[in-house]
């Protein structure tokens, strides 16, 4: 494999991203090819005077040549509202000498440095999830989300309130079981360039795999990762369940014969979906000894990844000039991560699966939970363990970081905006099945819950990110409840928020509790598609009362780079429009959480369609009380997409 010599790599190869940003407090995330003795910021905001800054770096060092950072730089002075202030940083070497980091490639037309707009009171957002480098339809939302803030920068007649406060990404940033294998050459090509430490390996019995270089090395690390495994019957279910997938002809596919394995492997990919720097000198030709069905697929999907990267430049732009809120999906780990009670006995069960499973969660610690809320992982040397685990990768200390990531309750954080920032951790607080293990998992277990009611007290109005739509379409969920009840979850992914009754009945009080936000915009992903609901409950046990309590709007935006079958989905559409409608028998029959639910339709769709299929990215304008007034869907093809509410189709639910 060719290189680019490592004295060429530029010193920044990923960000800077920009995180939370508080009144009195930034923070940014950055990847270098060396970590600076010393860093320093200097704000420029407009109509006042520059300041330069000491921030304070905490520094994870993961190779020879990569270094992670997190810079968190506390105000004297708080940041004035809706003010552009420009922000510059330098580094300086052994040598002492202050280098800037001067890339006019972050910079927006009229701008000279990269900048951000403290926006605390909401009334912009955009938000997104599910970016899959190789989806074969083009597109990125992150480069149409950067394409508004050019346009929003360039109109000087823009009011000031259109300003996203936030770009919420609420889970598949990455995708570490889905990997295309020119994705995974340039994986393995830059980590060899940064010098990753070699990884022992565990569990792949029979393979003759023990580390990294076994796995580079092993004819099987293209399209056929399953057969490192032995094949025992414990085994046998892994391979099913993480590295094949239980067919799924319904919503999802299998598709994890090059799920990530080593850390390495995780934190390049990272690099590689946020910055093209990166891929510079990279060998992307097809590795040897690929069958013909793989060396067409490899030079099929090479096709879309050099889509991918022409759009990394746009999307490294706008992760430095917005404040990045994000959150997990099973994507970032492994598909249907923690689905059900059975999967978590076979995953968490095996050597092999628990650090595949261990490596994302490190990886995502350190790319992206560490910036959401610093303080969280500031706390009983975590962030020590979590270098130690990088000094050793497959080592004592990396499988005690494992062992405590698994356990770790404070992946979920608030953003204290107005309304405040409310982003759930569905994902590692599940609500096992008592009726059987192959039962879904509640997305949330009851001490979660609980905490979120008191978490939620007192506020008037929230903007609560959950992963998953907490209110689904009702054709899809009524499949996956039916193939739930036959033992067959993973045949149709079925994770929804109504899967669980004891999950479903604690979240509806919630929203019903009189203490509670009366205004509930809930931004979900997930799906692959993208839809709207306004849903408003009745009282407990008065069928026929008026509507009352709090208004939610459900706003789906899925994916920024994904898509679900167009043809599949229309029928669905059509299909849960006739099943389901108002004055459907189907509908009164199945009627269960005591609510109105009217869709909104997409504009400019055919009729008869709810929701939308095209990659792109969700823009909600909000009024001064945290209601949405106007929500859009940015599609990568240009389009705008407003969705409008349709009365006449309200249902009883």
């Amino acid at each position: 494999m060719t290189d680019t010599p490592t004295d060429t790599l530029p010193p920044v190869l990923a960000g800077p991203v920009l995180r939370r940003v508080q009144a009195h407090r930034i923070a940014w995330w950055l990847a270098c090819s060396q970590a600076p003795v010393q860093l320093r910021v200097t704000l420029l905001p407009d109509g006042g005077e520059a300041s330069t800054h000491t921030p304070t770096v905490h520094t994870l060092r993961a190779g020879d040549r990569l270094a992670i950072l997190l810079i968190e730089l506390e105000l004297d002075t708080d940041l004035i509202p809706d003010v552009w202030t420009g922000y510059r940083f330098e580094l300086a070497g052994t040598d002492g000498a202050w280098a800037p980091i001067d890339d006019p490639a972050l910079c927006y037309p009229g701008r000279d440095r990269p900048g951000l707009r403290f926006a605390p009171a909401v009334r912009a957002l955009l938000h997104g999830s599910c970016r899959k480098p190789h989806h074969a339809g083009g597109g990125d939302g992150l480069a149409r989300a950067d394409a508004h803030v050019q346009a929003l920068l360039a109109d000087a007649t823009r009011d000031h309130l259109q300003w996203p406060t936030a770009l919420v990404l609420s889970g598949d940033q990455v995708y570490c079981d889905d990997v295309a294998g020119p994705m995974l050459r340039a994986i393995h090509g830059l980590m060899q360039r940064l010098g990753l430490r070699e990884e022992a390996i565990a569990g792949a019995d029979g393979s003759e795999v023990r580390g990294t270089r076994d796995l580079l090395a092993h004819p099987a690390t293209y399209y056929r990762r399953e057969q490192l495994l032995p094949r025992t019957p414990r085994s046998e279910r892994l391979i099913d369940l993480v590295f094949e997938g239980v067919k799924k002809p319904i919503f999802t596919t299998d598709n994890a014969h090059n799920h990530l394995i080593t850390l390495g492997e995780v934190l390049a990919m990272y690099l590689l979906v946020w910055s093209p720097l990166p891929w510079q000198g990279l060998d992307l030709s097809p590795p040897p000894g690929l069958s013909e069905d793989n060396a067409e697929r490899y030079a099929r999907e090479a096709r879309a990844i050099d889509n991918f990267r022409q759009g990394l430049g746009a999307v490294r732009r706008v992760l430095a000039h917005l404040p990045v809120a994000m959150v997990f999906d099973d994507h970032d780990v492994t598909d249907d991560w923690n689905l059900s009670r059975e999967w978590e006995d076979v995953a968490y069960g095996h050597p092999f699966s628990r650090r595949v499973i261990g490596n994302a969660l490190i990886a995502y610690l350190l790319n992206q939970g560490w910036g959401n809320r610093p303080e969280a992982f500031a706390e009983d040397a975590l962030l020590e363990q979590a270098q130690a685990a990088l000094d050793e990768p497959g080592g004592e200390a990396h499988e005690a970081l494992i062992e405590r990531l698994l356990h770790w309750r404070d992946w979920h954080y608030v953003w204290p905006t107005t309304p405040p920032l409310m982003v759930l951790d569905s994902r590692t607080h599940r609500w096992r099945s008592e009726v059987s293990p192959r039962r879904p998992s509640g997305l949330m277990d009851w001490e979660a819950l609980t905490d979120l009611q008191q978490a939620l007290r007192g506020h008037p109005a929230v903007l609560l990110v959950a992963s998953a739509p907490i209110f689904g379409v009702k054709l899809i969920e009524t499949v996956q409840r039916i193939f739930s009840f036959f033992g067959q979850p993973l045949l149709v992914d079925a994770e929804n928020w109504m899967s669980h009754p004891g999950a479903a009945s604690a979240m509806l009080n919630i929203f019903r509790h009189p203490k509670t936000p009366q205004t509930f915009v809930v931004l979900s992903g997930d799906v692959h598609y993208s839809f709207v609901y306004d849903v408003q409950l009745r009282p407990r046990g008065r069928r026929k009362a008026p509507v009352q309590g709090p208004h939610i709007w459900q706003i789906c935006s899925s994916g920024l780079r994904n898509t679900f079958p167009d043809g599949l989905l229309e029928k669905l559409d059509h299909l849960n429009r006739w099943l389901f409608s108002p004055r459907s028998p189907l509908n009164r029959f199945t009627r269960r959480r005591r609510m109105l639910v009217t869709p909104r339709k997409p504009e400019g769709t055919p009729h008869g369609r709810r929701l939308l299929n095209g990659a792109g990215i969700g823009l909600v304008h909000f009024d001064e009380h945290g209601a949405p007034v106007r929500i859009r869907q940015l599609l990568c093809d240009g389009r705008d997409v407003d969705f409008v509410p349709r009365e006449a189709e309200a249902r009883e639910d």
